[in-house]
């Protein structure tokens, strides 16, 4: 498919007659799109991610997870789901978003990645369009998009943080873990400029542990990057269930939702689901457009 065909069916769908059914044009609000991102693989982005989905739809909120690690998946494989198509077949043409969404646990919604898949690790700007043109076509049936970055600072990492409204960047108490993702952060801050992020520390045996990994991560930052805003979000404990829900392929919310853990989810989610939309940005799928080509 050429950028030109790509365009094409970009303005066919923005001309299509008539709202999703059941929804008043315009009465819809933007969906809140927020990455969860790392600089290091191993630090449990792809649990944080699923988790907290499944909690903020416990509270109300049609949740999305869109896995962005796009050769190397791993939500359907976490959460034990086999889909029939995955991305690849998005990105070839063969199928639309709509036909490859899969339903996760709690009435979660999935969309697929591809394993293995090399072309897939550095998208053209071709495919990306095309990505755009159908990720529009979903705006009005969600309330949260979750975006599980892959890890690194990989041209798609960078571009899915671009993209997303907010960037909720996932540590541990691991020295890498704090040097890696100070690397994303230079990327991000220094080359487009983005400067808010938001920090969920995991693996921690005592919030006294996560403070003082956040306080180290904020020194840097100060030093080298300069005014940046940093805000702690909070952390996740450190829990033998957790272990344990991922050996059976489910979600800890789920499957042990009075455990430390899945206390701690539900409480992030009550936290996310209270605060005011970020007027400051633009809040909706077409911010993906606006960071492909103003970033």
């Amino acid at each position: 498919m050429t950028q030109a065909q790509t365009l094409e069916r970009m303005m066919n769908k923005k001309s299509a007659p008539g709202p999703t059914p059941g929804l008043v044009a315009g009465s819809k609000r933007p969906p809140r799109v927020i990455s969860v991102t790392s600089g290091k693989g191993g630090v449990g982005k792809s649990n944080i991610a699923t988790n907290l989905a499944y909690a903020l739809r416990q509270q109300g909120l049609k949740t999305l997870v869109l896995d962005a690690d796009l050769n190397l998946a791993n939500v359907d494989i976490l959460l034990g789901l086999t889909p029939k198509y995955n991305l690849q077949h998005v990105f070839s043409g063969e199928k639309g978003l709509r036909d490859i969404l899969i339903e996760g646990p709690g009435n979660i919604k999935i969309l697929p990645a591809s394993s293995g898949i090399m072309e897939l690790a550095d998208l053209n700007e071709n495919q990306r369009l095309y990505f755009l043109a159908e990720m529009e076509a979903l705006e009005t049936e969600i309330d949260v998009l979750i975006i599980d970055t892959a890890a690194g600072i990989n041209n798609n990492v960078i571009y899915f943080n671009l993209a997303a409204q907010e960037r909720l960047v996932v540590l541990t108490p691991e020295p890498t873990s704090l040097t890696d993702a100070y690397a994303l952060i230079k990327v991000l801050s220094t080359r487009h400029d983005i400067k808010k992020y938001r920090f969920l520390i995991n693996q921690a045996r005592s919030e006294k542990e996560a403070i003082a990994v956040y306080r180290k991560l904020c020194l840097v930052t100060d030093r080298f990057l300069g005014s940046l805003s940093l805000d702690y979000l909070g952390y996740i404990p450190y829990d033998a269930k957790l272990p344990q829900a991922v050996r059976s392929q489910r979600l800890v919310c789920d499957l042990f939702p009075d455990s430390p853990a899945g206390r701690t989810f539900t409480r992030l989610a009550e936290t996310i689901a209270a605060e005011k939309p970020h007027r400051e940005q633009d809040g909706n799928i077409k911010f993906f457009w606006q960071g492909l080509f103003g970033g």
